[in-house]
């Protein structure tokens, strides 16, 4: 009631003119276009471009840099961050890639992601017809700690001991039915055809009996092949 109050009391002694609004008070904008464009085009460059040994840019370190360079006499990282953000700039973020060297890359890849598209080549995969991809995880420690953990209580946290026994290593050998989001796994003590093997007994022993088209992706099998269930009758 009091805003509505303040308004029409304006609106009676002024009229239309007193609606508008009034300076008001506090600092004004010192920053001009130009010097967001530039902190903006410093954000575009790589750290060790400008010289500053860093991987990467945080808006604090773009504020000190343009300070440094005389772009502004004084900047805080929450201005930065919000110049950055009219053009969605994220220096901090990055996404890895890695350039291709296998000149028979394309047919390939063509091969596999044909079996995700459920297309086998000349004759499209059936209703009974799998796409498995396996892989290993080796070295996987099993390890058993020395004492007991403590609940925590009354101003002391959970309290887990450090030290440790080893229990040896182990191999985690895994099939993905690709189609139907389902994971065969295993653990086994070591790596090599024996457990791969040990493995596609497990995945086949399935109910119903897949037949499968196997993409597989361990390094102790053979390249990613397409084994078919041979046609009957």
């Amino acid at each position: 009631m009091d805003t509505v109050r303040s308004w029409r009391g304006r609106f009676t002694d002024l009229g239309l003119p007193g609606l508008a609004d009034r300076k008001r008070t506090g600092q004004t904008t010192v920053f001009t276009a130009l010097q967001t464009a530039q902190v903006k085009a410093l954000a575009c460059q790589l750290p060790a471009e400008a010289g500053v040994p860093l991987s990467r840019w945080s808006c604090l370190e773009l504020a000190r840099e343009a300070v440094t360079r005389r772009i502004a006499p004084a900047l805080s990282a929450s201005t930065v961050r919000r110049w950055l953000d009219q053009d969605a700039i994220k220096p901090w973020q990055h996404r890895s890639w890695i350039f291709i060297s296998d000149s028979d890359f394309r047919p390939k890849a063509t091969r596999v992601l044909d079996l995700y598209t459920r297309n086998g080549g000349r004759v499209p995969l059936g209703a009974d017809e799998y796409v498995v991809s396996a892989d290993e995880k080796t070295s996987i420690q099993a390890r058993c700690r020395c004492h007991s953990t403590l609940a925590p209580g009354k101003a002391r946290a959970m309290r887990v001991n450090h030290t440790y026994g080893r229990g040896g290593a182990l191999a985690y050998l895994a099939a993905y039915d690709v189609h139907r989001a389902r994971v065969f796994g295993r653990t086994e003590p070591r790596t090599g055809i024996v457990p791969f093997m040990s493995l596609v007994t497990q995945v086949m022993s399935q109910r119903p009996t897949p037949a499968p088209s196997v993409c597989s992706g361990s390094s102790t099998t053979a390249p990613p092949t397409v084994a078919r269930k041979p046609p009957t009758g």
